[in-house]
């Protein structure tokens, strides 16, 4: 609320009311040695109309990045989004509802979740989802939890190249859960999942692995014998997909994943300093849906046979006991959810398919162009939107370089791997340019 006007009888008022005689009466459990006690270093006030100039000026010294070429992924991706979509989802039906908790009512937000379960369990071809989560990090982390009580297992084994932010967030969701979490880990020849470093003697106990596809450093693994190990000892394959990359790789569902998650953000939601995002949750089998998290929405037909929308699960604990609750998720991400649904819906299954084909190119171009500039890829994979290369450099100060001439670099390795600390990681997405990959890589050239 940018004004609330309040007066100081009103203050005063509201004051008496508490048996209190000044505001700072409302601060005495504030230890006295954290309290300030002067006034902050403020300029003189300013009238609306002066503040807002003087903050416009500020804002002018920013750096555009929106008008930056971005090479930069690890988890949050420069793609194109259509501009129907902030129009669509700006509408105050959408923009302005909140959690529906008299459901029914809201048939055409429900409806527009109903359609975002439909299109995430076409494109992972798995059997249900649900109606979002938080963002992919979390996804997974909940995916680990319901693992372990569909298999009574306590033990979750997660690959070492996957997103180490989404490990960093799967370690603190396990470790007050009294569940052990195992870290595979990956070839530094190949980038690749090292499933033979496993000790054969953990697979009865593993409760899930937890995969993604592609992996961190955008490379593909081998997921048919990755899960047929992990299902040969009655555990359950948990998959982290980009939805981008399923419009031309194998779906989750081809490989036999029980439960697929995976962050939507790259689906018609800009970055937006990484964030806020949506994820999503989809499980192969309807005997799993009880023990899945958040809310899921189904469709009815009313006493006069028309279609409705209802909240058909909701295993949260605001709507059931606490003790049987699968998830202590509180709501789903509706917006950004409407707006990857627009998307998938506008694109259509030919539209998500030349996205991913376009990304796939455009990366293969950019690594044959450094190639034969002189640079080193690190991994030698497969890879689908992003890659691993090399070079004796300090990339920050090379990102600081690019950042000059108006290019966003790729995420330094060093920051997640000592092994990788001449490493850098780029991506490439559909909004790339013939000429800006070509510049990008006579600007490396250049400081060889």
């Amino acid at each position: 609320m940018p004004y609330i006007p309040n007066t100081p009888e009103e203050q005063r008022q509201m004051l008496e009311s508490l048996g209190l005689s000044n505001l700072a009466d409302l601060f005495v459990d504030i230890p006295e040695n954290l309290k300030l006690k002067r006034h902050l270093d403020l300029p003189e006030p300013l009238a609306e109309h002066q503040l807002l100039r003087h903050m416009s000026q500020l804002a002018e010294k920013n750096l555009h990045l929106d008008r930056c070429v971005s090479f930069l992924g690890a988890g949050a991706y420069d793609h194109i989004v259509p501009a129907v979509i902030s129009h669509l989802i700006s509408r105050g039906e959408f923009l302005t509802a909140y959690t529906p908790y008299q459901a029914e009512i809201s048939q055409g937000v429900l409806q527009s979740i109903f359609e975002f379960q439909t299109l995430i369990a076409n494109l992972t071809k798995m059997e249900a989802a649900n109606a979002s989560m938080y963002d992919g990090a979390t996804a997974l982390a909940e995916a680990a939890l319901m693992a372990c009580s569909v298999t009574n297992r306590r033990k979750v084994a997660a690959a070492a190249n996957l997103d180490p932010q989404w490990l960093k967030i799967l370690q603190v969701y396990l470790e007050n859960q009294d569940i052990e979490l195992i870290t595979i880990g990956y070839s530094l020849d190949t980038g690749l999942i090292d499933i033979d470093s496993v000790e054969p003697n953990l697979g009865p106990d593993l409760a899930c692995v937890l995969v993604s596809q592609p992996s961190f450093f955008g490379s593909l693994d081998d997921i048919h014998r990755i899960g047929g190990w992990i299902k040969s000892h009655k555990g359950l394959l948990v998959m982290a997909v980009d939805p981008i990359s399923l419009g031309i790789l194998k779906a989750p569902g081809e490989y036999g994943a029980d439960i697929v998650v995976g962050d939507a953000g790259c689906l018609g939601n800009p970055i937006s300093f990484g964030g806020p995002s949506v994820g999503f949750f989809a499980v192969a089998d309807m005997k799993l849906v009880r023990k899945m998290p958040g809310r899921i929405v189904g469709q009815t037909t009313d006493r006069d046979g028309n279609i409705g929308y209802v909240l058909t699960l909701q295993a949260r604990e605001q709507h059931i006991r606490r003790e049987k609750a699968t998830s202590n998720i509180c709501t789903n991400q509706a917006l950004n959810a409407l707006a990857a649904t627009i998307y998938l819906a506008l694109l259509g299954p030919q539209g998500i398919r030349e996205v991913a084909y376009q990304c796939l190119q455009k990366t293969a171009y950019l690594r044959r162009k450094l190639e034969a500039a002189g640079f080193r890829l690190r991994f030698k994979a497969p890879v689908f939107k992003e890659f691993v290369l090399q070079a004796d450099w300090d990339w920050d100060e090379i990102n600081e370089r690019l950042l000059e001439h108006g290019y966003i670099g790729g995420f330094p390795l060093k920051r997640v791997d000592p092994n990788l600390a001449d490493c850098v990681l780029i991506a490439v997405t559909e909004a790339r340019t013939k000429a800006e990959m070509d510049q990008f890589v006579d600007l490396l050239r250049g400081w060889r």
